[in-house]
């Protein structure tokens, strides 16, 4: 039977280019019954359930209130100290967990990977995805705090750069779907290399400006800070809400071509490590 009858040809890549993004699209509905599946699956069993999602940033923020506000004495500019360490921790931790769980992407699916077809990128694309809803309910819980702080007259003074938030956020999903699938990728052939994704993304932590604003580093410390592509990103959305620091223009753009370049890097190597993981994995 001649192939162009069949509704569907599965052919095997024939260079590192072969990207078919038109047929993750066709996926879609794949793509969010994964969005559901690592949802459910993660508060399944736990005794508080979703409210997980609340809780985190919660107790993560106050651990950052006590060690780093009141014990350090880091300076806040002025901000209040929980709002103000809060403001990164909830759009670092979206990147920190979307790039976690992408490291882990042929590793912990090989199973399914071996017994079925679909388009690979799809698991990455939905944990990006399953990550914004976490993110998404830790942002209105964020907005509720911040106004409670207008409210009782602190010098909080959001301004019309929240409307980059969009951009901000899809800058850093990109990002850590760009260094996930590189890491993935290569975590099939050199299994020690998940072992460092925690410890190196909690060092990445500290070399963007989560704990610290960027204005207390000196001069050339703050140029080499603001090189590290999350640390415009949170700058930017802190400053969007607090109206505390500056939006770093130069930065931000080198940024949104970092994000680019890892993004198309990763692609490329996750095209080429899938024709051949099952062997290796």
């Amino acid at each position: 039977m001649d192939k162009e009858e069949w509704s569907l040809v599965i052919e095997p890549k024939r260079s590192l280019l072969d990207i078919n993004l038109k047929e993750i699209w066709e996926y879609r509905d794949l793509i969010f019954m994964f969005v559901k599946r690592d949802f459910t699956t993660f508060y399944k069993q736990t005794v508080l359930g979703p409210l997980w999602v609340i809780l985190s940033p919660l107790m993560s923020t106050s651990i950052f209130t006590v060690v780093f506000g009141i014990i350090a004495g880091i300076s806040t500019d002025d901000i209040p100290q929980f709002v103000f360490y809060m403001s990164g921790n909830i759009l670092w931790s979206y990147f920190a967990n979307c790039l976690t769980k992408t490291s882990n992407t042929f590793a912990g699916n090989a199973r399914i990977f071996g017994k079925v077809y679909f388009p690979r990128l799809v698991m990455p694309v939905s944990v990006t995805i399953s990550g914004l809803i976490n993110f998404a309910i830790q942002l209105v819980l964020f907005i509720v705090i911040m106004v409670i702080y207008i409210v009782n007259g602190s010098a909080i003074a959001p301004n019309i750069y929240i409307l980059l938030t969009p951009f901000l956020v899809l800058e850093a999903a990109l990002l850590a779907l760009g260094f996930g699938i590189i890491v993935s990728s290569l975590t099939t052939k050199y299994r020690d290399l998940a072992v460092l994704v925690s410890f190196c993304v909690q060092l990445w932590m500290y070399a963007t400006p989560v704990v610290y604003p960027v204005s207390q580093a000196p001069g050339f410390l703050k140029d080499i800070i603001l090189l590290n592509p999350m640390a415009p990103i949170i700058e930017t959305f802190r400053y969007a809400f607090l109206g505390r620091g500056a939006v770093p223009v130069k930065y931000l753009i080198i940024s949104a071509f970092t994000t680019l370049a890892v993004l198309i890097i990763g692609v490329l190597i996750f095209n080429k490590v899938e024709k051949t993981f099952m062997d290796t994995v």
